[in-house]
């Protein structure tokens, strides 16, 4: 398995090593030996989650805050998406920083993002099926969301129009950054 570290070093990029011919393709998406080995530490999965969506939909920026933070490895296995980790962590260097990677069922990538970060994600393409599993369970009461577009994270969305983007009314009206710091780890 290979894997890139990003410029966030603790969100990591997995390349499967894909076997392909004529019938088609084979890769292991996860081993968990491997997987704890790259990232430092051994990861324990609780919850599988699956959306579905149409083009364009963005769906973040989401957390939870302690004691439920989640660790998330995210995939794609139909479709393409442009997936962002945001660092919320008050006392790393890269605080209120963001980096993204582009997910598809063509490149089969999967992307670490460690607890303590917000997580968002633009369906680049139509009927996209979104994986990832999680390290601690959903608590709705700890839920958390800042605002997709905010002006100080300045997310660079591929996208010509940022009007044609569809959110949830939760999204719409999350609050900024600056304004949701004392949910931040």
């Amino acid at each position: 398995m290979n894997f890139e570290k990003l410029d966030i070093p603790d969100v990591i990029l997995f390349k499967p090593e894909i076997s392909s011919d004529s019938r088609g393709y084979f890769f292991e998406s996860f081993n968990m030996k491997k997987f704890s080995e790259i990232v430092g530490k051994e990861v324990t999965f609780v919850q599988d989650n699956h959306s579905f969506s149409k083009k364009g939909v963005l769906r973040g920026i989401h957390f939870q805050k302690n004691p439920y933070a989640q660790g998330k490895l995210v995939r794609v296995v139909s479709g393409k998406v442009f997936d962002v980790a945001i660092d919320l962590r008050k006392k790393s260097q890269t605080y209120g920083s963001w980096v993204g990677a582009y997910l598809s069922s063509t490149n089969n990538h999967q992307l670490w993002i460690p607890e303590g970060f917000g997580h968002a994600f633009l369906t680049l393409s139509d009927n996209t099926n979104f994986l990832y599993k999680t390290t601690n369970l959903y608590n709705q009461s700890s839920e958390e969301s800042i605002i997709w577009n905010d002006k100080d994270l300045k997310i660079d969305w591929p996208i010509n129009n940022l009007n044609n983007i569809l959110v949830s009314d939760k999204d719409a009206y999350a609050k900024s950054f600056k304004n949701n710091t004392e949910s931040h780890f």
